[in-house]
């Protein structure tokens, strides 16, 4: 075994600036825009894309300030490991535990998603099949080299990329020039008729802020990615401040070209909304396209996930956060029992995928929600603690500056306390205010009994 494997070598720097591009807007634009942009539009309606604006611009000051952090000190594991070495090692442990975590729930998710819509084609491929045919290939795919991966992920998301692009071009066609709506244009009194531009007023604009929040989870993966780009101080940078301004678009953009051509109340009512607007020129095969469309991203969501638990598992080995075993690298440079452990705990996806109701994806989402929220606090928290501990000097010489600090990131975590608050007054949403302090309290007593071990 030691001829393949290398004790504490270094992931290798394969990560082109594309491919950093694409990884992180891949992660944060998957199924949630697809099929379930529908639910924030229906508790806020049009006033949906203000919450989108507030959030991205929070997401925005996260971002800057991972950033300043991941130029500094580019590493795998990024946010784990500033915490465990600017706050506290039980804040790095936690971190990375939780990420890690995160990332299994929702690709268990995702898992069960892609064979719910290959059923769509093929009715009588059980859909363990299909979960389990995607496991084994996306784990091969990780397996491979950080290249591969990279690779794969950005056509993946190009797919999603090209088709949500070519969803509002055809929207404004119908918008602007009348095209499927007999030459007479839609113009864009939808936004502000049927009730108003906010028709549920402040409550309803709150309450989506929570499945706001949650669809752009996976957009930090900037900050994993860090340790293997082939130049960070540049990468990382562009990566970051192009991702957000592209991400409001393609949000924004879409979901107010769905609103304008339908309104508010009957946007999703018979579908996907990415299917009505296709099928409003006529294109017969739209269900068929999206389809297609949804199947590469709930992979490529899971394809994100995967590489993001492996490394976060490297680098809770090396902070002797967690098994050495984790600690080991192929000569490519891939953490494979990272990945390997990973995808067992995945199995269980296929293990359980008949059993699995459609209320657990709510309470899957729920949970997702606190770990990634989790991570924003600590990587804001971890920012403040960084800067503290530079001298005036060490920060002039600061290459990528988190803007307005501290009070961006004062501002950042109230607002993500706000999420939280906001949860307990979502049915669905609740159990995750249970779930998570028993999974906190199962950390805390892992992390003790490692600190006896040791």
């Amino acid at each position: 075994m030691k001829e393949n494997y290398q004790e504490d070598s270094q992931l290798k720097r394969g990560l082109s600036n594309r491919h950093m591009q694409l990884i992180a807007l891949g992660g944060s634009i998957g199924v949630g825009l697809f099929y379930g942009s529908s639910s924030t539009i229906q508790l806020a309606g049009p006033a949906v894309l203000l919450a989108y604006l507030i959030g991205g611009l929070v997401i925005f000051t996260i971002m800057r300030a991972l950033g300043e952090m991941a130029v500094a000190e580019p590493v795998s594991g990024s946010f784990s490991k500033y915490a465990n070495k600017y706050v506290g090692k039980f804040a790095g442990f936690l971190t990375g535990w939780t990420y890690w975590f995160m990332w299994i729930v929702v690709g268990m998710a995702e898992l069960t998603v892609v064979g719910v819509y290959i059923n769509y084609w093929f009715p009588d491929i059980p859909q363990w099949v299909t979960a389990l045919v995607v496991l084994v290939v996306m784990t091969l795919v990780n397996l491979a080299n950080v290249k591969m991966y990279g690779e794969f992920e950005f056509w993946f998301a190009m797919i999603k990329v090209v088709a949500i692009v070519a969803m509002i071009i055809v929207g404004l066609c119908i918008i602007i020039f009348g095209v499927g709506n007999n030459g007479e244009p839609m113009g864009l009194s939808n936004l502000w008729e049927h009730g108003g531009f906010m028709p549920n007023g402040l409550e309803g604009l709150l309450m989506c802020f929570v499945l706001v929040m949650f669809s752009f989870g996976g957009v930090e993966l900037v900050g994993i990615t860090a340790g293997e780009a082939k130049n960070p101080s540049s990468s990382v940078p562009k990566a970051i401040n192009n991702i957000v301004w592209r991400i409001l678009i393609f949000y924004i953009g879409a979901l107010g070209v769905m609103m304008a051509i339908y309104p508010w109340d009957e946007v999703g009512s018979s579908g996907s909304p990415f299917v009505q607007i296709f099928d409003a020129i006529g294109i017969p095969a739209a269900a068929h396209i999206i389809n297609f469309v949804v199947i590469t991203a709930a992979v490529s969501a899971f394809n994100s996930g995967l590489y993001g638990s492996g490394r976060m598992l490297y680098n809770l080995a090396l902070q002797n956060q967690g098994s050495k075993v984790f600690k080991r690298v192929s000569k490519n440079g891939t953490p494979v029992r990272g990945i390997l452990f990973s995808s067992a705990m995945l199995l269980i996806a296929v293990v359980l995928n008949y059993v699995v109701p459609e209320q657990v994806f709510t309470y899957i989402s729920a949970v997702a929600t606190v770990a990634v929220v989790t991570s924003w606090t600590i990587i804001l928290i971890t920012q403040i603690k960084f800067r503290k501990a530079k001298s005036k000097e060490e920060v002039s010489a600061l290459k990528f500056k988190m803007p307005w600090h501290p009070i961006s990131s004062y501002i950042a975590l109230a607002f993500l306390l706000m999420v939280v608050v906001l949860m307990a007054f979502i049915p669905g949403m609740r159990v995750a205010l249970f779930v998570a302090p028993i999974w906190f309290l199962i950390l805390y007593i892992g992390y003790k009994l490692i600190k006896i071990k040791r």
